[in-house]
């Protein structure tokens, strides 16, 4: 693809710098549930020392819950810890202008403890540690994610004084595939994927979705790790590009009752000279390593699905009919399995249909590649191609609820050897959390029905 417009080394940071054209730079990393947080600190500082030292940032950003209260149970972070330090160490690979702010670039950091060594519960080294076990196979994987969103023409802040109610969707029907509607947007969708373009990023397109004000910009493929950035930058850039047009939008995994935002994962591995390893002479142009590793995905699923549907709401889009996979199945191009079979050659690739617009990209793929390689390690069997609508087959079902998936992963002993036992009881607080917060509130749905009538 060529060098990548917006990414920059540091001498051409500091040439900005020189200039007055950039005087801030964001030192970023992805929290548990996928947000971008860190820090802005001074060009000039970041030159001088953040660029080689690091910065420094309190590491109950990884011990929270979405309200930003510290919550109890988290070994890396607690009151009786001190609530210390962590150190933000920045990938310079991932240096870039940030358009859409002006006088700013930013730069994802890895997480590091004070004394030494990386923060095991970060999602990007959970990611990173599964990349180098492909790696000592002699693999690398290729990702992209196509994440939905709808767009609301109120604000923000108009949005949390009326509690997210009323609110105006950008369109008043279906949109999916048009243009007419969709063009609405457009100012606001163009200047997200010109933004982008001047990240670093290579944007192929947008369309419209089924919902009300939804849309999907894709980007091209990349390295694994580089997507997972890629991703979180520009969800969190979206949110910043649409507040600045007096708009809202959402990536919950379901909003209404209508269709959820997906986050479909494409992923394929390739050689370390980039031969297309997953295709072959065998059935459907397979080779033994494609059919292991879709194997492999089919059998860890149900216990691995806690990293591709996090919170309480991403169950909801679980819905037959929908779109959205119910069945554990595998199918050659059919949308109504989990997992979709596209491409040949260097582009045979799986879609992973579970995830929703929520995920945590950095776990989701890391999920992805250890139930890959669990195939692989124990030559699996594939299961014969599924045909029809799998909505109505007995395949296996997609867990239904939070606890129901966290419960699996508890038990998961695969997840345990290839995440770790820091990380699988860092993350099963976080659902236990969610679910106590989630089993506590008294919602809209049990006022109206039992406010006059029960």
């Amino acid at each position: 693809m060529g060098a990548r417009t917006g990414m920059l080394t540091t001498d051409e940071l500091a040439a900005l710098v020189a200039a007055d054209e950039v005087d801030t730079v964001i030192v970023a990393f992805a929290d548990m549930q996928g947000r971008l947080v860190g820090k802005r600190v001074s060009a000039r500082l970041f030159a001088e020392e953040v660029a080689d030292h690091g910065a420094e940032a309190c590491n109950y950003l990884l011990a929270v819950d979405v309200e930003m209260n510290t919550v109890d149970g988290y070994a890396i972070s607690s009151w009786e810890s001190g609530y210390g330090d962590m150190v933000l160490q920045p990938d310079l690979a991932t240096l870039r202008r940030l358009p859409w702010l002006p006088g700013t670039a930013m730069v994802m950091a890895d997480l590091q403890r004070v004394a030494g060594g990386d923060v095991a519960p970060s999602p990007r080294a959970i990611l990173k540690r599964q990349l180098d076990r492909l790696a000592e196979r002699g693999l690398t994987a290729f990702v992209g994610t196509e994440l939905e969103f709808m767009v609301f023409d109120d604000g923000y802040r108009d949005a949390w004084r009326s509690g997210y109610r009323g609110l105006t969707p950008a369109t008043d029907y279906n949109i999916d595939y048009a243009l007419l509607a969709s063009s609405r947007m457009e100012p606001l969708l163009r200047d997200i994927r010109r933004g982008m373009d001047g990240a670093g990023m290579y944007c192929e397109g947008v369309k419209g979705e089924c919902n009300l004000g939804q849309q999907e910009i894709a980007f091209h493929y990349a390295e694994a790790l580089e997507t997972c950035d890629n991703h979180t930058i520009y969800k969190n850039g979206a949110k910043e590009i649409a507040d600045a047009h007096g708009k809202a939008l959402t990536f919950m995994a379901k909003f209404d009752e209508r269709e959820g935002n997906s986050c479909h994962i494409h992923l394929s591995v390739r050689g370390v000279d980039g031969e297309a390893v997953m295709a072959g002479d065998g059935e459907h142009g397979f080779s033994p390593l494609m059919e292991h590793w879709i194997a492999g995905l089919l059998a860890t699923m149900r216990e691995l699905t806690l990293f591709s549907a996090p919170n309480v709401n991403s169950y909801k889009r679980y819905v037959e009919g929908s779109f959205a996979p119910t069945a554990i199945a595998w199918g050659l191009d059919n949308r109504t399995c989990a997992l979709r079979v596209v491409g040949h050659g260097h582009s045979l690739r799986v879609e992973n249909r579970v995830p929703g617009g929520d995920v945590n990209p950095y776990l989701a793929v890391a999920a992805i590649i250890a139930g890959g390689l669990h195939g692989i390690e124990h030559e699996l069997t594939l299961d014969d191609v599924f045909v029809g609508n799998a909505y109505g087959s007995d395949a296996p079902r997609v867990p239904t609820t939070l606890r129901e998936s966290a419960e699996l992963f508890a038990g998961s002993a695969l997840a345990r050897e290839a995440f770790g036992d820091d990380v699988v009881d860092h993350y099963l607080n976080y659902a236990r959390v969610e679910l106590a917060a989630f089993d506590a509130a008294v919602t809209d749905w049990e006022r109206f029905r039992g406010f006059e009538r029960l």
